[in-house]
């Protein structure tokens, strides 16, 4: 009863590990937050130690009971399981990587919309006199501005909410309803205009709700116990061959470390080395003048 409690032990302690890890109830982990803001090469390093770690351990504390009587039950192992539990880690992985990359490319469309949608404004703004052009572009200036400084690092912690209003844009858009079109030029600009304030005002609350996706923390241990299972019934199968054992786990320790990391650099969009950034809003405002010395 003791020799199970200390084989499956390091499975425990691997759980655990992994729980630490893993956001908590807020989904606001301090540990996490650090790890998915390091830069691609310091977290792939961190990841893959960790893996081949867990992988080292696994391989040690199954070595020491080959060489009891658990070697017999060992070898009863069955090498057909390390098929399904493969297929079983694959599966998990796709259909994470699937959800992962998806919410990735939204947050790349609604930044994309919302930049195509202002630079329009901004077209659509030199119809009018000078005056209201002037204040549009004022305003389209405040809300990229805001956006940049402010919501950017509200969305990268998971923080950013609808309940916040982009006043400048709102408030370009009560100008533009309530203006008075002059001739048939600013009556033709004025419904496009109201169109394309509509437009980024929609992309901006996309990119909001899509800031605030993430792997929960039951996918998280679904895969990390569902690897650590797998890295298991593969040292128990090669527990007669030091050598053989060493290099199964070394490939599979490789391929969870890589599923892992590419999953954990994009499993918040806007959040760390590869998240999206404010750059396309950036640019449409780059030829206006004066411009807020934030977004130049």
């Amino acid at each position: 009863m003791s020799a199970d409690v200390a084989l499956f032990g390091g499975a425990s302690s691997c759980r655990q590990c992994a729980m630490a890890l893993l956001p908590n109830q807020e989904g606001k982990s301090i540990m996490v937050d650090w790890l998915l803001n390091l830069p691609l090469p310091g977290m792939a390093l961190l990841v893959f130690l960790a893996t081949y770690l867990v992988a080292g351990s696994v391989y040690w504390v199954v070595m020491k009971f080959a060489a009891t009587e658990w070697a017999r039950a060992f070898k009863a192992v069955s090498p057909g399981m390390l098929s399904p539990l493969g297929i079983l880690f694959a599966l998990l992985i796709g259909f994470i990587a699937v959800e992962v990359w998806s919410s990735f490319d939204k947050a790349k469309a609604a930044v994309t919309a919302e930049a195509s949608a202002l630079r329009s404004a901004v077209l659509l703004a030199e119809t009018f006199p000078q005056e209201q052009k002037a204040r549009l572009y004022g305003l389209i200036s405040r809300h990229v501005e805001v956006a940049v400084n402010e919501e950017w690092p509200e969305m990268a912690q998971q923080r950013a909410t609808l309940s916040l209003l982009p006043t400048a844009l709102i408030g370009a858009l009560h100008d533009t309803l309530s203006m008075k079109a002059a001739d048939d030029r600013e009556r033709a600009a004025q419904p496009e205009m109201i169109r394309a304030l509509q437009s980024a005002l929609d992309a901006r609350r996309q990119r909001i709700v899509i800031s605030e996706s993430a792997v929960g923390e039951v996918k998280w241990v679904g895969i990390l116990l569902q690897a650590l299972c797998t890295l298991l019934a593969i040292a128990m199968v090669h527990s007669d061959n030091r050598r053989a054992c060493a290099i199964s786990l070394t490939l599979f320790a490789t391929g969870i470390a890589l599923s892992v990391l590419l999953i954990a650099a994009y499993s918040r969009p806007f959040t760390g080395a590869n998240s999206v950034g404010p750059q396309l809003l950036k640019q449409v405002i780059a030829s206006i003048d004066p411009l807020p010395a934030e977004v130049r």
